[in-house]
C-alpha cells in the first residue's frame, strides 16, 4: 500500500481518537500524560478495527486490552475475569461447585498441586500434592494466567477436563478427570489419646468458623486439654473465616491487618481473654494465605508453638470487582500484616521448630478418621505433651 495512504490512514485515526479523548479527558479531570496514554490506546484500537486483514470483534479487543493491562503487574494473583470465568469464581464461594477437588499454587510461572481433597475425582485418578500442571485441555500453562488455571479446571459437572502432569521421575502422563459437586467439609478432628486432640483445616471456606468451634466443643467433651492444629497443605481461602478461627484461639488483640498502598489499615481484633487450651500448630511448604495469617497470629502472640516446615508466603490480599459485561477483576489490594507487624509475602512464617518430613504425605487421607503418622506429627505430640505436664508453652530453647 502506497505509504501516503498509510499516513493518511493513520492521521485520519488518530484524529478520530484525539476527538474523543479529549472530550473524556475533559469529563474526568485526566492529566496530559493519562490523555495521552488514552490517545495511544483507542488510537490502536481503532486501526486494527479498520485496517486488519479480518473483521474484528470490538469485545475481543477490549478484553484482551484489559486482559493485558493485568498481566503487566507481574501478580499471579491479579487476573481479568471473562464473564464465564467470573461466574466461576462466583459459584466457588457457594460452598459447591464442580470440579476435580484439589488445591493449587503459583511460582515462578509454574502451576503445581499443593493438595487434594479425600474422595474427589483429582484423588480417583491419583494426583499427587507436588505434582506440576503443564496444560489444560492441551492449553500449555504459559499462553494461560495462574490464576485463571483453576478456573478453567472447573465446569460443568459430570464433563471431562484434561490435565498434562509432570511428576518427579516419571514421564508426563495426561490424566482424563470427570468434574463433580465438591463439597467441602474443611474441618475435622479426633482424639490421639485422653488428653491430646487433632485437629485438620483443609482450608478457609464460608462455614470453616462453625466447623472449627463445634469441633473443640466436640473434642472439649471427650476430655481434650490442649491440640494440634494441622494446617499443612492448607491454601488458605476466605480471611473472614479465618477471622473466626483465630477469634477462638488467638488472646485478645490483633490477628491480622490488612494494609493498603495509601496506608489505609483495617485491624481484625480477637476479645479471647485467655488461651483456653495448648496449642502446637503444623505448617509445610504448601500452607499458604489465610493459614500463614492463623499461624503467625499464634506464632506472635505466644499462643501456640509452631512445628514443621517454612510456610509458602502468600500474603496478598485480593479482592473481586464486578465490570460492566458480567466480567470482573481479582486485583490484589492490599498486604496481610501480623500482630507484630511483619508481612509474609513471599517469605512465609518460619516454624519455632523445625522438621522435615521423612516422605511426603499420602494423599488418601480420611480427614474424618485417619491422621498422617510422621516425624512432624511425633514431634508436635512430644511438644504438646510437655506443654500439658509443665502447664506453659515451652519454645524450642526451654527444657
Amino acid at each position: 500500500m502506497n505509504k501516503k495512504i498509510i499516513f493518511g490512514i493513520i492521521l485520519i485515526a488518530l484524529i478520530s481518537s484525539i476527538g474523543t479523548i479529549v472530550g473524556l479527558a475533559f469529563a474526568l479531570n485526566f492529566d496530559g500524560k493519562t490523555a495521552g496514554n488514552l490517545t495511544r490506546l483507542i488510537g490502536a484500537m481503532r486501526f486494527i478495527e479498520s485496517q486488519y486483514v479480518q473483521e474484528v470483534d470490538e469485545d475481543k479487543l477490549i478484553d484482551g486490552a484489559i486482559s493485558g493491562m493485568v498481566r503487566s503487574l507481574g501478580d499471579p494473583h491479579s487476573i481479568y475475569l471473562e464473564p464465564k470465568l467470573y461466574n466461576q469464581l462466583k459459584a466457588e464461594t457457594s460452598g459447591s461447585f464442580g470440579g476435580i477437588g484439589v488445591y493449587m499454587g503459583f511460582k515462578d510461572n509454574s502451576v503445581f498441586v499443593m493438595g487434594v481433597m479425600p474422595d474427589s475425582p483429582g484423588e480417583k485418578v491419583g494426583l499427587q500434592a507436588g505434582d506440576f500442571i503443564l496444560a489444560v485441555d492441551s492449553q500449555p500453562i504459559s499462553e494461560i494466567e495462574p490464576g485463571e488455571v483453576a478456573l478453567k479446571i472447573r465446569g460443568e459437572v459430570g464433563t471431562p477436563v484434561e490435565l498434562l502432569i509432570h511428576r518427579e521421575g516419571e514421564e508426563d502422563k495426561i490424566y482424563t478427570i470427570l468434574r463433580e459437586i465438591i463439597n467441602v467439609k474443611t474441618v475435622a478432628g479426633k482424639m490421639l489419646d485422653d488428653r491430646e486432640g487433632y485437629i485438620r483445616i483443609s482450608n478457609f471456606s464460608e462455614h470453616t468458623g462453625k466447623e472449627l468451634k463445634s469441633t473443640l466443643n466436640e473434642l472439649e467433651q471427650q476430655g481434650m486439654k490442649g491440640f494440634i492444629l494441622d494446617l499443612r497443605q492448607n491454601p488458605g481461602g476466605v480471611i473472614t473465616s479465618c477471622v473466626e478461627v483465630a477469634q477462638e484461639i488467638v488472646p485478645a488483640g490483633t490477628i491480622v491487618s490488612v494494609i493498603r498502598r495509601d496506608g489505609e489499615k483495617e485491624i481484625y481484633t480477637s476479645n479471647l481473654q485467655q488461651a483456653k487450651f495448648p496449642i502446637v500448630v503444623l505448617i509445610d511448604k504448601n500452607s499458604a494465605s489465610a493459614s500463614e495469617l492463623l499461624s503467625g497470629a499464634l506464632q506472635d502472640t505466644k499462643a501456640a508453638l509452631i512445628v514443621g516446615e517454612k510456610s509458602y508466603g502468600k500474603g496478598s490480599v485480593q479482592t473481586v470487582i464486578p465490570m460492566f459485561q458480567d466480567d470482573g477483576l481479582k486485583l490484589t489490594i492490599a498486604k496481610y500484616y501480623t500482630p507484630l507487624g511483619r508481612s509474609i509475602d513471599g517469605t512465609g512464617i518460619a516454624p519455632d521448630v523445625e522438621v522435615a518430613l521423612e516422605t511426603p504425605l499420602p494423599m488418601t487421607r480420611e480427614i474424618n478418621t485417619n491422621i498422617w503418622e510422621d516425624a512432624q506429627l511425633r514431634t508436635a505430640e512430644e511438644l504438646l505433651a510437655k506443654q500439658l505436664d509443665s502447664g506453659k508453652i515451652l519454645f524450642d530453647n526451654e527444657s
